[in-house]
């Protein structure tokens, strides 16, 4: 699979610094330290961990998993000295019904057909304890379909509705969905179309839809989504380019 390849090879450069993944990192926080509240010795499993990088941020709330399909992916979280680490695909969950406190989903489900979106959906619900959450995080709204799509081999984008459908249909019950990233809507909206108008990039050049631009763009980028990160822990966005959904396991 060399278009993952190329996808994670480009993750594993940008996501310490590019101003999304730190971005994403203030979304994400504040949800994590609500799913473990109460919980003496939190366990989370991040379903689809890529380079297992966000097993770090992950760690910091409890004893952290991870497993992905790709052997690249593997690799580079092996050498990045994270060890609690399977190969395994999302439709298929290779841990015990009921073991963990939290699972999450971080951009992975966007790229499943819908048979394989649906399993996955289920197998967290199935790993999850009764009373336990799952943190899903996807690309949203059709419109921003782009360059980046082709490198992560998008097959859909969400709405607010439909993932609370594929949510709730598993057996969950939502706590809380909000579009994240609406300061970058404008700019983000504008460059897409244009992209769609010229025919989207091969999966070479599209490599540089993340990586990290000019100093001083990228601190100012990050400043903006640590402001949108704290409006959003009081309400939520109308729009914006991913979707963040903390939801419950009844029991």
């Amino acid at each position: 699979m060399p278009f993952v390849k190329h996808l994670l090879e480009a993750t594993a450069r940008a996501e310490r610094q590019h101003f999304w993944f730190r971005g994403f990192r203030y979304f994400v926080t504040p949800l994590l330290r609500q799913a473990v509240a109460g919980v003496a010795t939190p366990r989370l499993l991040d379903c689809g961990c890529g380079t297992g990088n966000n097993l770090d941020l992950l760690s910091a709330f409890g004893t952290a998993y991870g497993f992905d399909l790709t052997p690249t992916g593997l690799r580079l979280g092996h050498e990045s000295g994270r060890t609690r680490l399977a190969r395994a695909t999302m439709a298929a969950i290779p841990f015990p019904t009921n073991a963990f406190d939290v699972a999450t989903s971080f951009d992975v489900l966007y790229a499943l057909d819908d048979a394989a979106e649906h399993a996955a959906i289920r197998e967290m619900f199935r790993v999850i304890r009764p009373g336990g959450y799952a943190l899903i995080n996807v690309a949203a709204m059709a419109a921003l379909r782009g360059d980046h799509s082709v490198l992560s081999h998008e097959v859909r984008r969400y709405s607010r509705s439909s993932l609370s459908r594929l949510v709730e249909l598993a057996g969950f019950s939502i706590v809380r969905i909000t579009y994240t990233n609406a300061v970058l809507f404008p700019p983000m909206a504008i460059s897409r179309q244009w992209q769609r108008w010229r025919g989207l990039a091969a999966e070479e050049q599209a490599v540089q839809e993340i990586s990290v631009p000019f100093a001083p763009v990228n601190l100012a980028l990050t400043a903006a989504l640590r402001l949108e990160s704290l409006w959003v822990r009081k309400f939520s966005n109308p729009f914006g380019s991913s979707l963040l959904c903390l939801a419950r396991k009844p029991g």
